[in-house]
C-alpha cells in the first residue's frame, strides 16, 4: 500500500466558517439564517452581504492577516462583519461595547485593528480616539431598524452604501487549523486587558467537542441575547449553527418576558446563558408553564449556577447543563451532561471529549488526588496559542508541558467531575485561613430575599482580611449581616461567614454574567474613604 501525501490526511481541509455558510447558501438558499426584526436573512441573503463586505473590505485596504473591529449590539451587521472578515483571510476583533473611551482606546490600539465596523451609539467614542490608532476603513451600521439613523460624518463610509455598491467577493480563503480567526480582549477585571488569539482549529475543535456532548442537531434553532462579543455566546451555538444550516434568533440583549415569547414563537432548541440570565427568566409569571419541550440544549457558564436554580428548572423537566471555561478555551473545557444534572448538582461536568483538564498543587504544579482543591489546568487543541504580541503573558500562562493555567482553583470527585472553587487570586486570608468567596457565594445564592450575591475580602487590623458579602435584595425585604451569618451558619465554618455586609441595588457583573470582583472592591474602599 502506498501512503498519500501528508496534505491528504485531513489536516488540509477548509475549516472557514465562511466556506461553509457560502455552501449552505448554494444548497439550503431560502433557509432561514437569521431572524432578526425588521431584518430577516436567509442564507442566500446572508452571504451575498457577506460576499459584498468582504469586497468593500478589500477596498479598503484590508488584508488577510490585517484586524477590522466591531463595535456593537448584537445584530445581523455583526455576524455579516464576522463572516466577510473570515472569508478573506482578516482577523474579527469583536469588542465589548460597554467599554469606557480610554478602554476602547486600548482594544483598538493593542490589536492594530485597521477597519472598524460600528453602531452610531460608538462613533463619537471611536473618533475621539481616532488619532491614537492604525485604524484607515470606517462603516457605520445604517440599515438596522433598531439602530438610530446615521447621518452623513466625514470619515465615516455608510455600511448600505458600501455594500451594495461592492461586487461580491467570489471565495472564501480557504482556512487551517493554526490559523488565527478571532481576537478577543479579556474583560480587563484585574488589569489590562490581553488579547486571545483563537484560531480556526479553536473554533472548530470546540464545536467538535459540543456535538459530541450536546443534543445539536442540523437544522436547530439557537437564540443569541447574551453579548456575541463573549466567546460563550458566539462559539457555543451560534457560529455552529450558521456553520450547519440552522436558523439563529438574533436579539440585541436580554429581556426576560421577551426572551420566554422566542422560545415559544420560534420553537428554539439551544441557547447559552449565564445563570443571571436563567435567574431573571425564572421569575416571569407562568414561564414554567410553557410549551417549551423542543428546548434540548442550556447550557450555562460564565459563573457557577447555584444549586437552587439547577434543581428549580429540573423540577419543571427542564435539564440546565452547566459548563466551565474561559475565552481562553474557546471556550468550554468541561461540560456536565444533561442526565447528570441531578446526581452531579453543582458540578461544571467532566473534560470535553477532546480536551485535558487536570488540578495541580499551585507551588509543585503536580497533580493532586480526588477531593483536593487545586489550579486547574488544560491542554487540547480547542486551547489558545497564546495572547496577542504579549510573549510575556503567554509564558506565564503555559507550563513547560503545554498545560493552561486557567487561574481558577476547584477539584476534581472520584468520579472525574469539577468542581470549582473560585479564582486563585480572589483567595482571601482571614486570621491565617484560606476562605474561598465562591464557597461562600454558593451558600447565600440560596438564601430567600437575596436576588444577588458577591464575596470579597477586605482588609481588617486584627485578621488581616475580612470577609465581606455585597448583596442585592427583593423588593420590600430587608436583610441584616446576622441574618447573612445565621443562614450560612449551618453549612460554613464560623471562619468563613461575613463579617460586613452592604446593600446595593445591583451586584457589580460583566456582561458575561462574571462578578466584577475589582468594582466591588473599589466599592468598599470608597465607603470606607467616605
Amino acid at each position: 500500500m502506498t501512503l498519500g501525501h501528508p496534505a491528504n490526511s485531513g489536516t488540509a481541509v477548509d475549516i472557514n466558517p465562511a466556506s461553509a455558510v457560502m455552501r449552505n447558501a448554494r444548497d439550503i438558499g431560502e433557509t432561514l439564517a437569521i431572524r432578526y426584526p425588521g431584518l430577516d436573512l436567509t442564507y442566500r441573503r446572508l452571504d451575498d452581504r457577506v460576499a459584498r463586505l468582504a469586497s468593500a473590505l478589500v477596498a479598503g485596504g484590508v488584508a488577510a492577516g490585517d484586524r477590522v473591529a466591531y463595535v456593537g449590539l448584537n445584530s445581523p451587521a455583526l455576524l455579516i462583519t464576522l463572516l466577510a472578515s473570515l472569508r478573506i483571510g482578516a482577523i474579527f476583533v469583536p469588542v465589548n461595547f460597554r467599554l469606557a473611551t480610554p478602554e476602547l482606546r486600548t482594544v483598538l490600539e493593542r490589536s492594530g485593528a485597521i477597519a472598524v465596523v460600528a453602531e452610531e451609539g460608538h462613533r463619537e467614542a471611536i473618533e475621539s480616539i481616532r488619532e491614537s490608532t492604525t485604524l484607515a476603513l470606517s462603516l457605520l451600521v445604517d440599515d438596522d431598524p433598531a439602530v438610530p439613523a446615521a447621518e452623513a460624518t466625514p470619515g465615516w463610509r455608510r455600511w448600505s452604501e458600501s455594500i451594495a455598491a461592492a461586487t461580491p467577493f467570489a471565495q472564501t480563503k480557504p482556512a487551517g487549523f493554526d490559523e488565527p480567526a478571532v481576537l478577543l480582549f479579556t474583560s480587563g477585571t484585574t488589569g489590562v486587558p490581553k488579547g486571545v488569539i483563537l484560531t480556526y482549529g479553536n473554533l472548530w475543535w470546540n464545536s467538535v467537542n459540543v456535538d459530541s456532548r450536546v443534543d445539536t442537531r442540523r437544522g436547530d434553532v439557537t437564540h443569541a441575547c447574551a453579548p456575541l462579543f463573549h466567546i460563550g455566546a458566539l462559539n457555543s451555538f451560534v457560529l455552529r449553527t450558521l456553520v450547519r444550516g440552522g436558523t439563529v434568533v438574533v436579539r440585541r440583549s436580554f429581556d426576560p418576558s421577551r426572551f420566554l415569547d422566542d422560545l415559544r414563537e420560534y420553537q428554539v432548541n439551544s441557547f447559552f446563558a449565564v445563570p443571571a440570565m436563567l435567574a431573571a427568566l425564572a421569575r416571569v409569571p407562568g414561564v414554567f408553564d410553557a410549551e417549551l419541550a423542543q428546548l434540548r440544549s442550556i447550557v450555562v457558564a460564565g459563573a457557577p449556577v447555584p444549586p437552587s436554580i439547577i434543581r428549580q428548572y429540573a423540577e419543571h423537566g427542564i435539564r440546565l447543563q452547566q459548563a466551565w471555561g474561559l475565552t481562553e478555551t474557546s471556550p468550554f473545557a468541561t461540560h456536565l451532561p444533561a442526565e447528570r444534572t441531578l446526581d452531579k448538582v453543582g458540578s461544571a461536568g467532566i473534560a470535553m471529549p477532546y480536551t485535558e483538564v487536570r488540578v495541580v498543587d499551585v507551588a509543585s504544579n503536580k497533580p493532586v488526588g480526588a477531593g483536593t482543591a487545586g489550579e486547574i489546568v488544560v491542554r487540547g487543541p480547542n486551547v489558545t496559542p497564546g495572547y496577542w504580541q504579549n510573549p510575556e503573558a503567554t509564558a506565564a500562562a503555559f507550563d513547560a508541558e503545554g498545560w493552561f493555567h486557567s487561574g481558577d482553583i476547584g477539584y476534581l470527585d472520584q468520579d472525574g467531575f469539577l468542581f470549582i472553587v473560585d479564582r486563585l487570586k480572589d483567595m482571601v486570608i482571614s486570621g491565617g485561613e484560606n476562605v474561598y468567596p465562591a464557597e461562600v457565594e454558593r451558600v447565600l445564592a440560596n438564601m430567600p430575599g437575596v436576588t444577588d450575591i458577591a464575596v470579597v475580602g477586605a482588609p481588617d487590623p486584627k485578621w488581616g482580611e475580612c470577609v465581606v458579602a455585597v448583596a442585592s435584595v427583593d423588593d420590600g425585604v430587608t436583610v441584616t449581616l446576622d441574618d447573612v451569618r445565621d443562614f450560612a451558619a449551618g453549612e460554613l465554618a464560623r471562619y468563613k461567614l461575613p463579617q460586613r455586609l452592604r446593600i446595593v441595588e445591583q451586584v457589580p457583573r460583566n456582561p458575561s454574567g462574571k462578578l466584577e470582583k475589582l468594582v466591588i472592591r473599589k466599592l468598599l474602599e470608597a465607603e470606607t474613604d467616605g
